[in-house]
């Protein structure tokens, strides 16, 4: 590429605020309509802060975003293009009969999954960094059409992707993968190998890495009790999880363990750690909801685009009362927003290298 095809697309690249800018876009979606949401989110637009760290594509009409404005007394100022101290509502692609409020519908659940296939598009495009959506209902999505075990592997499915993911989970001060997470405990073992152990030991310090914290303290939790004591409860400790943490450190990864799991998240809980690679998902996310239920959130990791919510649910029963607690989906704006300019950050040195 001569220098004169070089200008034109740094010229072409400024001209979408790549260089210029280093404010991260946001698509957003409201979740399923039937739940608690809609209201979360636009109480979260409403604060000017957040309008001013990410510029927020939502995925909701103009009408919908002034309608809920004005039910739960906030503002929302809105803008025809994405741009700082706006949200640019952009409308989504569902055309079906509205979903009821407080209840799972065919009609929620297929809203949810256009709303959420129309954000990977943005992204795909180059026009988002980061996906943020609202609580979902499972049972809404299957009988709308989403077979895959969890949202991950359905993103996966869509965006072609077939590497490594887990779900991680935060709350303030912690973060946690997962090797293995929505399978039976009896199929937990066979999934655990040294490169599993190594992806998610990996994924979770480069994610933590886009929080800001430049070089994160990683423990590995083992599988079995007292971390198999030697061989005596089981060998997945000598023969895979310690060969996996040794892979990540000949990487310059701050991991250490395996660790027992009954113990390791004292000392996380503590501050001696700011990340805990589990095993299976209930040894992970039963400490993370006893030490933090009000302020969890998920980030589906792995995958080419960032993409976190709020940990909770769709709380059916309190729609409309304006008391859901926007906590996590504040925390989990923060997350995306700063994941966000981890990939636009890395959008731009990719084609800085193309040159």
């Amino acid at each position: 590429m001569g220098p004169a095809a070089r200008g034109q697309r740094r010229q072409a690249r400024e001209g979408t605020g790549l260089i210029m800018s280093t404010i991260p876009r946001i698509a957003m979606t409201i979740g399923d309509p039937s739940g608690v949401g809609p209201e979360i989110a636009v109480k979260i637009l409403s604060k000017p802060e957040n309008r001013d760290k990410a510029l927020v594509s939502l995925l909701a009409s103009p009408e919908e975003v002034e309608s809920l404005a004005a039910e739960f007394k906030v503002s929302v100022p809105l803008s025809d293009v994405a741009k700082q101290g706006y949200v640019h509502a952009i409308g989504t692609t569902y055309d079906g009969p509205a979903a009821k409020r407080g209840v799972a519908s065919i009609a929620g659940g297929t809203r949810a999954m256009l709303d959420l296939e129309r954000a990977l598009e943005l992204f795909k495009q180059d026009q988002a960094d980061a996906i943020l959506f609202e609580s979902l209902n499972k049972s809404a999505l299957h009988n709308a059409g989403m077979h895959e075990q969890d949202e991950l592997r359905w993103f996966a499915r869509i965006l072609g992707y077939d590497g490594f993911t887990s779900e991680l989970n935060f709350i303030p001060g912690l973060t946690t993968s997962r090797v293995t997470s929505h399978v039976a405990i009896k199929d937990v073992a066979a999934g655990i190998n040294a490169r599993s152990v190594h992806d998610a030991i990996t994924l979770l310090n480069r994610v933590i890495q886009g929080t800001g914290i430049e070089r994160p303290k990683l423990a590995v939790c083992a599988l079995n009790p007292h971390a198999g004591e030697s061989g005596q409860f089981g060998r997945e400790e000598i023969d895979h999880i310690a060969p996996g943490i040794r892979l990540a450190q000949d990487e310059g990864v701050d991991a250490k363990g395996p660790f027992p799991c009954d113990t390791i998240f004292i000392k996380a809980r503590a501050g001696e750690y700011d990340g805990v690679v589990t095993m299976f998902h209930d040894q992970g996310q039963i400490a993370m909801k006893l030490i933090g239920f009000d302020e969890g959130v998920t980030v589906q990791g792995g995958l080419p685009v960032p993409i976190a919510t709020p940990a909770h649910g769709t709380a059916y029963e309190i729609v409309g009362q304006g008391i859901a607690n926007d906590t996590p989906s504040q925390r989990a704006f923060d997350i995306a927003t700063g994941l966000g300019r981890q990939t636009q950050e890395a959008r731009v040195a990719a084609g800085n290298e193309q040159e």
